[in-house]
């Protein structure tokens, strides 16, 4: 994945400022006890297989504190890293390694655990038609960072938010009166963006092919009625799929033909990738 674009560097400073300010608030209570001038090198390793995100905020948390702080990377986001390998080296101004280890550290394991997830579900899927997708249900502000995480593992973003695709669902649709005027609706708002719909049946299938949506999403269809969708739509439109989707069932739901399959627990169900920082003092001159 090292041909992967970098990260808005605006929003990860925005991101790294809020995370620093909520640590430090009104200063370091624990940084007297150690030398202003001191300096100190640190190794981080991953206690566990992964893949590799977040570096670029881990730095910038860093940088915060030390601006002339040397950061030497073993692996790029995107790289698949084995149990036990050094991610990265450090060496700066000692209260900058303390003070901000636990904010980069936090970017770091939660991104790569976003990633590593999105890696095995993508790796599920390989050799069918199908592409992974994940959701918005991310973590509260920190919506683009796991965005960029879900890449870094080889799957594909949903729409970001509200504001760049469009998704009827059945609120939108009883608010509405009807599936068509509901579309009917959203096409006259916003002619450019994408619009999808939520279909619960195989009438509202119907429906929505008449309305010429742009994507329908199967929600909890059996897989055999989603074989029997992708024939009957025989590619008019992209198909998706969501709802109870699980590694252990991900690769027969592609196995049916559908486009793509959205997946919430890419960034919803985050467990952190267990990572460990070693510090090392070095001697104060004179």
């Amino acid at each position: 994945m090292n041909d992967l674009l970098p990260p808005d560097a605006a929003v990860v400073a925005q991101d790294v400022a809020r995370a620093l300010s909520e640590d430090f608030g009104s200063g370091d209570a624990t940084a007297d006890l150690l030398p202003a001038t001191a300096m100190a090198s640190a190794t981080v390793i991953t206690r566990e297989h992964a893949v590799l995100c977040g570096t670029a905020w881990f730095d910038a948390c860093f940088r915060a504190r030390d601006a002339n702080l040397v950061i030497e990377w073993q692996a790029r986001d995107g790289d698949r890293v084995a149990a036990n390998s050094t991610l990265c080296t450090l060496r700066g101004n000692a209260r900058a390694l303390v003070g901000a280890e636990r904010s980069a550290l936090n970017f770091l394991q939660t991104l790569s655990a976003t990633a590593t997830v999105a890696a095995q579900f993508a790796d599920a899927v390989r050799g069918t038609r199908t592409r992974i997708l994940d959701t918005r249900k991310t973590l509260p502000g920190l919506r683009y960072a796991q965005k960029y995480a879900v890449r870094c593992g080889g799957a594909t973003n949903h729409r970001i938010g509200l504001f760049d695709a469009i998704l009827i669902k059945e609120n939108h649709i009883a608010a509405a009166g009807s599936l068509a005027a509901a579309v009917a609706a959203a096409r006259a708002a916003h002619p450019s963006l994408l619009l999808e719909v939520e279909v619960e049946n195989f009438d509202e299938l119907e429906q929505a092919l008449a309305a010429k949506v742009d994507r329908i999403m199967l929600d909890e269809f059996s897989p055999d009625d989603m074989r029997r969708a992708v024939a009957h739509v025989a590619g008019r439109v992209s198909i998706e799929v969501s709802g109870s989707v699980t590694l252990e069932r991900v690769r027969s739901i592609a196995e049916t033909g559908v486009d793509f399959i959205s997946v919430g627990s890419l960034t919803k169900h985050v467990r952190a990738i267990d990572l460990s920082m070693r510090i090392r003092m070095e001697p104060q001159a004179g």
